[in-house]
């Protein structure tokens, strides 16, 4: 009998929800809170009637006090953060107060900073560890299943690893000129940040897309991918044996990359405040505001996803390649929980990853990224929930 609290209540934590319920031996009871009760509630009323347990609440998670109080009231095994990646510290704040595991999907980022790093979350090892909970970090599909991708190439098919390539490729298409498939505020300032990757000791920064590949996806055919700044290249590094080099690709298609520029040189991507008729506002909330919530866009999205890892290494002194990847299709994820594929690669995991710490799988004291887990328990459990994986000995490999 386990309890998780889960907090927020936008796609991401509806597939969460959904497949929480789906997996009822292992969560008997759920909590949803949010600032917006009222998100909650309408989660609890499309899936009540199961055999799991559902509560709502509403909380600031901002707010470690509240935080603490609603743990302490519902008494959750686990906590899982699918709120905003602002408010990742807060809800560790409030783990550690209260000695609840923790998992999130996305690594913390300051609201005044366009800088998404692990820094902040690993100084939290040594409390974690000392209050003997576990902290799961980046357990959604890119941060999440590509680190337990990478766990399960170096566990079975490699000695060591010198290369990953992470190919994040997304053939849906919702129909409009501009929208963003996840909360725009944290999208746009991923995508128009300078992009990086890991070689040979070293980060080596580019300018936003400079790099640019053409690669010939499965289920979805020939798309146009840039190199991206992404957060599980810093933990792959350190956790991988035997890394020379890191990258990190993912799809635009022209019109999104069009929009966006003109957005950027207008000024509507930034996130310094300005003023406007004697209040302060921050331009890219103010766009985010007026462009189309991602949690609309299921019914409209047409297409698959294609996620997966390329690896280069060796294996008994010969020379290895390998490719394991998802494909996911949009409009089936939407039939089965009403949201699109990017929601539900992200919300799938979440929960996979969840029951792992709760069934003791992946239960220690400390604050971990997924790849220093056991894989295997992990890559089942796609198979079953909805994530299925294939492999490829033989990958056109990225130049």
């Amino acid at each position: 009998m386990s309890r998780a609290l889960i907090i927020g209540a936008g796609g991401v934590a509806s597939v969460v929800v959904n497949k929480c319920c789906q997996n009822s031996d292992v969560f008997t009871d759920i909590c949803i809170a949010s600032r917006t009760k009222s998100k909650c509630d309408a989660l609890k009323n499309k899936l009540d009637g199961g055999k799991t347990k559902i509560t709502t609440a509403q909380v600031d998670a901002d707010n470690v006090p509240e935080l603490v109080a609603l743990i302490n009231e519902y008494k959750p095994d686990i906590v899982i953060n699918v709120a905003l990646p602002y408010q990742d510290l807060t809800i560790m704040d409030a783990c550690l107060e209260t000695k609840t595991d923790y998992l999130d999907t996305a690594n913390y980022e300051p609201l005044d900073t366009a800088k998404f790093e692990y820094k902040w979350q690993w100084d939290y090892r040594e409390r974690f560890e000392k209050a003997g909970i576990t902290a799961v970090l980046g357990c959604g599909f890119d941060p999440g299943v590509t680190g337990v991708f990478s766990a399960y190439a170096m566990k079975h098919y490699f000695d060591e690893i010198h290369e990953i390539d992470i190919l994040d490729c997304n053939g849906g298409d919702h129909g409009y000129p501009f929208a963003t498939n996840f909360n725009p505020e944290i999208n746009i300032r991923e995508v128009s940040a300078n992009g990086s990757y890991w070689e040979n000791g070293n980060w080596v920064e580019t300018e936003p897309m400079e790099i640019k590949r053409v690669y010939d996806f499965e289920e979805v055919g020939q798309k146009d991918m840039y190199l991206l700044h992404h957060e599980e290249l810093e933990s792959l590094a350190i956790n991988i044996k035997g890394i020379k080099r890191i990258r990190f690709f993912m799809t635009f298609g022209e019109s999104y990359l069009r929009h966006l520029k003109c957005l950027e040189n207008v000024g509507m991507t930034s996130i310094e405040p300005i003023e406007f008729e004697g209040k302060q506002i921050v331009p890219l909330q103010f766009l985010k505001a007026v462009l189309p919530d991602p949690a609309t866009l299921g019914p409209r999205t047409v297409g698959k996803t294609n996620i997966g890892c390329i690896y280069k290494g060796v294996k008994d002194g010969k020379e290895v390649t390998y490719y394991v990847y998802n494909v996911c299709d949009h409009q089936e994820c939407y039939k089965e929980v009403g949201s699109q594929a990017i929601s539900y690669t992200t919300g799938v995991p979440a929960m996979i990853g969840a029951a792992m710490v709760l069934t003791g799988k992946w239960k220690k004291p400390g604050v971990f990224n997924v790849e220093e887990f056991n894989p295997d328990p992990f890559m089942e459990e796609l198979n079953r929930f909805g994530l299925p994986w294939k492999e490829n000995f033989k990958p056109v490999l990225v130049d």
